[in-house]
């Protein structure tokens, strides 16, 4: 081509792209038609952008305004963002394909462009939405976008701002996408190196935005997800958690983005110690030990240690040990006592009570997981302390919950229960709601310092009833309720777990 077709064939461009910008600018509303004018102009200036790098690739003059022009059109499809109804009209035209591809442009520009465009056609909280926008999510994941976009993570530098920004749109787009195919969570784990590059992020020292969304969007892929749990854990993820919230053991975070952050790392740290194989790594990484310090520290994370041992001692013996080998128990029952810290957070009334319903569970747990030996005449040695003050918090516990159920129970019983169409499991949940589960605990562990046999709790336990104007049979009442114990572990733990809670009946009977 000479220079004077060439330069005719510029011109000509230059028309249809001010003949396409003419034809959307001042609209407001975009119909079908407009939209495809949108679409096949990007496309075409996509097309161009591309030949113009395969003709010069090593004169990057000769393919700017080509790159220029494309950045307009990218820029431009954003007015598809206000007509998701059109989404599944223009994704046969190419719409997700042609943006996927964009994600792979040797411009890092374009390719964060794509992203921030992306994140904007995925994000709508309407219903009406819904199918429009989730044809486009289909569309996406058929054209590889998600395993594009976890590229991206890897090849954008953030010391460079509109990198890093570009790091962000990305996660937003990966959110987005799950948000509206839940079961991408594993997928997009089982096909990228995602959870690495988010695991990586959260050990980074330094706090800023992307390291919030990071943990934000890890917490997201791990809740509800067992694989995705089981992946981290075999990544060394247990440690790596560890390593991030070790870094507030004896700090707080200094603004409320970066305590949101060490809430999702909690909230992470809890999920992936759901299998049984992630407690033993829990526990051989010393994550009790932290969680003890951090409870010692009484700084903000106070709450999420406790709810954190929670989880790694519930159904895993060897964790119970561990802390009362750590000496643990002094810690426990000091906040088991209401012996808290006081900041603004925890004045919270709601903070207090979930606080209260963890250190329960976790006593119980105690019990649960050390039966016998010098362990356990340490646990219930806590319980003669101080003329037997921890049994008094105990009765005190179990007549407040108690209350709260009978109100419950009584509300119930002042409706009219036909009209509210519960069956009998859902009247279960709104008394499990009310403080059952947890009654059913605390009567758990007066069960287990029952059956200890020491004649000193015994009477404490007896004149506190009587006090109360309460039996042991109130007691064995909750226990024989407490059916459920055992539910998660499967038939043959569920049996054993059922069959310690008969001897403890057996032994109040």
């Amino acid at each position: 081509m000479d220079a004077a077709a060439a330069a005719a064939a510029q011109k000509r461009k230059r028309a249809e792209q001010e003949e396409e910008q003419a034809a959307t600018d001042g609209l407001d509303v975009l119909d079908l038609r407009a939209a495809k004018r949108l679409l096949l102009g990007f496309e075409r200036r996509l097309r161009d952008n591309l030949e113009a790098r395969m003709k010069h690739p090593d004169d990057p003059a000769r393919f700017a305004d080509s790159e220029l022009a494309l950045h307009a059109g990218t820029d431009r499809l954003r007015l598809l963002a206000g007509a998701p109804e059109l989404f599944p009209d223009l994704v046969p035209l190419g719409l997700a394909s042609s943006l996927s591809s964009l994600l792979t442009h040797e411009n890092a520009d374009l390719a964060a462009a794509a992203a921030s465009l992306l994140a904007d056609l995925t994000d709508s909280d309407d219903p009406s939405d819904l199918a429009g926008v989730q044809a486009l999510a289909d569309a996406l994941v058929d054209a590889n976008a998600l395993d594009l976009l976890v590229h991206n993570l890897s090849r954008l530098s953030e010391v460079d701002p509109d990198e890093a920004e570009a790091v962000h749109h990305s996660l937003a787009v990966l959110e987005n996408l799950i948000d509206l195919r839940p079961h991408l969570a594993d997928l997009v784990c089982d096909r990228t190196k995602v959870l690495r590059w988010l695991l990586a992020r959260v050990k980074a020292r330094d706090f800023e935005a992307n390291k919030q969304y990071a943990s934000e969007i890890l917490a997201i892929l791990l809740q509800n997800s067992p694989a995705n749990q089981k992946r981290l854990g075999q990544m060394n993820g247990v440690d790596g958690l560890l390593q991030a919230v070790a870094m507030y053991k004896s700090r707080d975070p200094r603004t409320t983005d970066e305590g949101e952050m060490l809430e999702n790392l909690f909230d992470c740290l809890c999920c992936v110690l759901m299998p049984l194989g992630n407690k033993e790594r829990f526990v051989k990484a010393e994550g009790v030990e932290l969680m003890i310090i951090i409870m010692k520290q009484k700084k903000s994370a106070y709450s999420s240690a406790i709810r954190t041992l929670d989880f790694a001692m519930t159904r895993f013996p060897p964790a119970c040990e561990r802390f009362v080998d750590v000496l643990g128990l002094k810690t426990a029952f000091a906040a088991f006592m209401g012996k808290i810290p006081v900041n603004k957070k925890n004045k919270n009334e709601s903070y207090q009570e979930e606080l209260e319903e963890r250190i329960i569970s976790l006593v119980a747990s105690l019990f649960g997981g050390i039966t016998k030996g010098s362990r356990r005449i340490r646990l219930l040695g806590k319980f003669v302390e101080n003329e037997c003050e921890k049994i008094d918090r105990l009765m005190e516990l179990y007549i407040r919950y108690s209350d709260r159920v009978k109100a419950e129970t009584e509300r119930f019983e002042s409706l009219d229960l036909d009209d509210l169409e519960m069956d009998d499991d859902e009247r279960y949940n709104r008394k499990l709601e009310a403080g059952l589960y947890t009654l059913q605990l605390v009567a758990l562990i007066l069960g287990h310092i029952w059956h200890s046999g020491n004649s000193q709790m015994r009477t404490r336990i007896e004149l506190l009833l009587r006090q109360n104007k309460l039996t042991k049979d109130d007691v064995k009442e909750i226990l024989q309720y407490h059916d459920n114990i055992g539910d998660l572990d499967g038939p043959e733990e569920k049996e054993k777990a059922q069959g310690r809670t008969k001897e403890i009946i057996a032994a109040l009977s």
